[in-house]
């Protein structure tokens, strides 16, 4: 190779990438514009409402393309639950090397669970729609449940070594609980799309967290407001 070749070669990586990498990227790229599209779509339009068609026009590609990526627009949700559930990986992560204390830990989760585009309501009745959906998808997000409560029992029984957590109840037990007090304020609050969802969750965690706190001892008080009423 001549001194101007080695030279262009390292002024521009992207002459040593390989077809195969860029193939890779361009997949990915399109992939990514077709989830986001989709979303968005659900989010204005309803899932229901929103057609494979509208995606690949949202996001500039051809129709058939789209079932390069998904089956079926259903998928879509499998995409934005392991979404879900990546976040919900790292946040328990940065909570185990901080050590930060469970009820600030647990409180905060539905924030942190609840920030865009959950925070849509069109978004939170699609994921509903995605659980009546065809058997293998409805199956897959069974799976993504499995997992996510998996992750939160682990982060109960830390509570429980530590004795922030009564140690009474088998941490699964609890951790079910918790998933479904979110899960269900985040449903209730679908239907109304009103401005009161943090509130809504502050006030179902309080009241959970009564009955959280270890026994024997009076209730801890929670240190700060987790959430703003009117966001």
């Amino acid at each position: 190779m001549s001194r101007q070749s080695k030279s262009f070669s390292r002024d521009n990586p992207l002459a040593s990438t390989s077809p195969s990498d860029r193939r890779q990227r361009r997949s990915a790229d399109i992939r990514e514009r077709l989830f986001r599209a989709a979303l968005d779509l659900f989010a204005r339009k309803g899932f229901a409402e929103t057609t494979v068609e509208d995606i690949t026009e949202a996001a500039d590609v051809g129709k058939g393309t789209f079932f390069n990526y998904f089956p079926s627009k259903d998928h879509i949700l499998l995409d934005f639950g392991e979404m879900q559930l990546s976040k919900l990986e790292a946040t328990i992560e940065m909570a185990r090397r901080t050590g930060e204390p469970m009820p600030e830990f647990l409180g905060s989760l539905g924030l942190r669970m609840t920030q865009e585009p959950t925070r849509n309501p069109a978004i939170i009745r699609a994921l509903l729609q995605g659980y009546l959906s065809t058997t293998p998808v409805r199956e897959a997000m069974m799976d993504l449940q499995k997992r996510m409560h998996a992750l939160l029992s682990q982060m109960i029984q830390l509570g429980q070594d530590r004795g922030e957590i009564r140690n009474d109840l088998p941490a699964a037990e609890i951790a079910h609980v918790f998933r479904q007090t979110i899960f269900g304020t985040l449903l209730i609050w679908s239907l109304y799309a009103d401005a009161t969802l943090h509130s809504r969750i502050e006030t179902a965690f309080n009241l959970l967290w009564s009955g959280l706190a270890p026994r024997g001892t009076s209730t801890p008080p929670l240190p700060v407001p987790f959430f703003t009423s009117g966001d």
